[in-house]
C-alpha cells in the first residue's frame, strides 16, 4: 500500500471551526433591529468554487465612524454593538452578518469593513477591506492608491439593506489582500 503525503489542509486545519464559532458571533446587532443591514458574500477558491469551510471576521466603526470600544464581542448581550463579528461559510461558501452600515472614520475617507478570512490551506489569515460604494469611495486616498484594474475587488455592492462583498482567494479577480 502506498502512502500519500498530507495536504496543507490536513496538517494545518481547518481546526478553527472547532473552537472559534460561538452563539451570536455573526449578529453584531439583532436581525430586524432598526438600521440593521445584512453584510454577506461568498468566499471562492482559486478555481472559482465556493469554499464551504472558511471563517470570516469583520471589524467596523459604528454608523458615525467611531471606533467602538465596548466589551461583549464573545458573549453577546443582544443590544451592545461592539464592531466585531465572526461567521462561518455554509455549504455554498456564503457568510452573513447582521450589523450596522459603517460610517466614515475621517473626513474624505470612504466607509469600509475590515475583513479577515481563514480558510483551509492558508497558514495565515488574509486581510482585506470591503468599501461601500459612493462618492467618498471615488476619492478615498487609500482606495485610489490600489491599481484601478484591481480596485473593484475591494468594492461591496448595496441593494436596499443588503451589502454584498464576495471574496476570491486566488485566480482571476483575486481580492486585494494586505500584509499582516
Amino acid at each position: 500500500m502506498s502512502k500519500l503525503a498530507p495536504t496543507p489542509a490536513q496538517t494545518v486545519g481547518p481546526f478553527f471551526h472547532y473552537a472559534l464559532p460561538y452563539d451570536g458571533d455573526r449578529d453584531l446587532i439583532a436581525p430586524g433591529t432598526p438600521g440593521a443591514v445584512q453584510f454577506s458574500g461568498v468566499v471562492y477558491d482559486g478555481t472559482g468554487a465556493p469554499v464551504p469551510d472558511a471563517l470570516v471576521e469583520i471589524w467596523q466603526p459604528d454608523t458615525e465612524g467611531n471606533v467602538v470600544q465596548e466589551h461583549g464581542s464573545l458573549r453577546r448581550d443582544g443590544y451592545t454593538f461592539t464592531g466585531f463579528g465572526r461567521a462561518s461559510t455554509d455549504r455554498t461558501g456564503k457568510f452573513v452578518f447582521s450589523t450596522l452600515r459603517p460610517g466614515s472614520m475621517a473626513e474624505g475617507r470612504a466607509p469600509y469593513f475590515a475583513v479577515a478570512v481563514f480558510a483551509r490551506g492558508l497558514l495565515n489569515r488574509c486581510l482585506t477591506r470591503a468599501y461601500l460604494p459612493g462618492e467618498l469611495a471615488e476619492n478615498d486616498a487609500f482606495l485610489t492608491s490600489v491599481p484601478a484594474e484591481r480596485r473593484h475587488t475591494l468594492m461591496a455592492t448595496e441593494e436596499g439593506n443588503r451589502i454584498v462583498f464576495d471574496i476570491r482567494l486566488q485566480g482571476e479577480d483575486e481580492t486585494v489582500f494586505f500584509g499582516q
